[in-house]
């Protein structure tokens, strides 16, 4: 295959002139044969009239006065209308009918006809030609041999004359070739070294065609610097979507996803069960079904309220906003309860201390009673320890966050870890936990808060799971500086998922019974969502599939 542009040129305009040329010679050949074949017909046509003439109407042909005029081997053959032969000069007796004749078949037409071929009499080779002239056919013929055939030959000077022509056309394409290839090989080069910095623009020929590739180049290193610029601006761009409080996701004209964060993959894997993947479409996405350049809709899902905007670019790809709306009302909502929490909590324990101490001191209780009354007491103290010591940590993250060393934290070792201080927990409650983290799983930070998210989350799930339930943590992927894990279990769950936007509250409670019967401080998943944005990285839950269980998916940036 020809890949050279003046290769390419030069085969193209040679085949076509090639073919015109033979399409030339051809037809010229052509023209001329018939001409000479037309004329040998006018002389066989002359021939005829005069024997025509020379013949007495309805005698037979026995003398022609005007013989000494035609050729003396003219042979001449004359037919009535029935084909039956009643003269011929050549062959005597009887010849049998010739209406099958080629030229008698064509005269009985066209009142005149020709053929060349073998005679069937005397084995002869003839030019016949046949006419019907007074009810007679009369045809005449000449023996076709080499003086016939050099009178029907086509002129040979005209086809030397064309070869000459075609080896000039032949130069004349290859210079034309060779300057055009030359110029475009010259723009080729140039396109090849568009990538250096301030390369200057070849010289090129000063005429139209030269000064198309003087523009085409200029054109050439002003697309590159622009394709510079833009991918600077792409970047900046993407850098901003990444950092973006907002959950952001480009399509392609066709739906499928071109880009997207990572806080666009956790508020729509709250709303969606159809995983994210980039050049897939998303059902979610086109059953939408918008046909306005903008558009706006709020989604509840999972106990949160979404934003949804999506905005449609002239190429007909998009973007898809998500904005969780919910986090002010929770955020005002919160400092409006946390006073009544803080001290609905407190006068719990302090309650309970204050009668068992109340009954100790004013009654006179037998030694079992008394002991197991302190006991009891003394199991407020350890919860109210608890709150205490988690409302610590908690205003420590929110205001001395700096005062946390950081290191580097195998997640693999904090999940042995974890599960090494609940074994009995987890074997009495026949809880199954099974970790897919890679060995070499770390992340840089605080090896306490890290320690906490997973302590806390394995504990949610011994207290209020139900016994008998799987525990399956792993990490999900590692994008763009942040490590995705997902911590689920197929416990009891929730059972109504309004309550899943506020899991993360401080002292938030599903309901009382739950709560009061289980322990705990109310503090746990308040924790890990703090002990995660000190990480930078982000939180969401789930129902699980078929309800059944929490999800938890956030993530820890893997470097701080």
């Amino acid at each position: 295959m020809i890949k050279n542009f003046q290769q390419r040129l030069i085969f193209s305009f040679l085949l076509i002139f090639a073919i015109s040329m033979l399409g030339i010679v051809i037809f010229e050949r052509q023209q001329e044969r018939e001409h000479r074949n037309n004329a040998l017909l006018e002389k066989l046509d002359t021939y005829a009239e005069m024997i025509a003439k020379a013949t007495a109407v309805g005698e037979a042909y026995s003398d022609c006065p005007s013989c000494e005029l035609l050729p003396y081997n003219l042979r001449i053959t004359l037919i009535d209308r029935n084909g039956n032969v009643y003269y011929d000069n050549v062959i005597s007796g009887a010849a049998g009918n010739h209406l099958d004749r080629p030229e008698i078949v064509d005269a009985m037409k066209n009142n005149s006809g020709y053929s060349i071929r073998e005679s069937a009499t005397n084995k002869t080779p003839y030019i016949y030609y046949a006419k019907i002239i007074n009810d007679k056919i009369i045809r005449v013929a000449l023996p076709y041999d080499e003086h016939i055939k050099f009178l029907l030959q086509t002129n040979k000077e005209f086809l030397f004359f064309a070869i000459v022509i075609f080896i000039m056309g032949l130069m004349f394409i290859m210079y034309v070739g060779n300057y055009f290839g030359k110029t475009v090989k010259r723009l080729k080069d140039f396109s090849k070294v568009l990538e250096i910095e301030g390369v200057n623009i070849p010289k090129f020929s000063e005429d139209e065609f030269g000064k198309i590739c003087i523009n085409i180049a200029e054109n050439l290193r002003k697309i590159k610097e622009n394709e510079t610029l833009l991918a600077r601006e792409k970047e900046k761009l993407l850098m901003h979507v990444q950092a973006s409080v907002e959950g952001v996701c480009f399509f392609n004209a066709d739906q499928t996803v071109a880009f997207y964060n990572g806080l666009f993959l956790q508020y729509f894997n709250i709303i969606s069960s159809q995983p994210l993947t980039v050049g897939k479409k998303i059902e979610y996405i086109s059953n939408l079904g918008v046909t306005e350049d903008y558009f706006e809709t709020h989604i509840n899902k999972q106990g949160r309220r979404f934003s949804l905007r999506m905005n449609v670019f002239e190429d007909k790809s998009f973007e898809v906003i998500l904005i969780d709306v919910t986090a002010a009302d929770n955020a005002r909502r919160l400092k409006q309860e946390m006073t009544g929490n803080i001290a609905h909590e407190l006068r719990t324990p302090v309650t309970s201390i204050h009668g068992f101490l109340e009954i100790l001191l004013e009654n006179n209780i037998s030694e079992e009673k008394h002991k197991e009354y302190l006991q009891r007491a003394f199991s407020q103290t350890k919860v109210l320890s608890e709150l205490i010591s988690d409302m610590s940590l908690l205003a420590k993250i929110d205001a001395k966050a700096e005062s946390f060393e950081l290191n580097k934290v195998n997640i693999s070792g904090v999940i042995t870890s974890v599960c090494r201080d609940y074994s009995q927990a987890l074997q009495e409650k026949n809880i199954k936990f099974i970790s897919e983290i890679p060995e070499n799983c770390e992340i840089e930070g605080n090896h306490n808060l890290i320690h906490s998210i997973f302590r806390n989350l394995t504990e949610n799930v011994i207290r209020h799971s139900g016994g008998n339930v799987d525990i399956n943590v792993k990490l999900f992927e590692v994008k763009n500086g942040k490590a995705y894990f997902i911590f689920s279990d197929n416990g009891k769950g929730l059972d109504d998922e309004q309550h899943l936007s506020r899991l993360f509250e401080r002292f938030y409670r599903v309901h009382d019974g739950r709560t009061r019967s289980t322990g705990g401080s109310g503090l746990g998943l308040s924790i890990v969502k703090n002990a995660v944005l000190f990480h930078n990285g982000t939180i969401s839950v789930k129902m699980g599939e078929g309800g059944k269980g929490l999800e938890f998916l956030f993530s820890l940036e893997v470097g701080m």
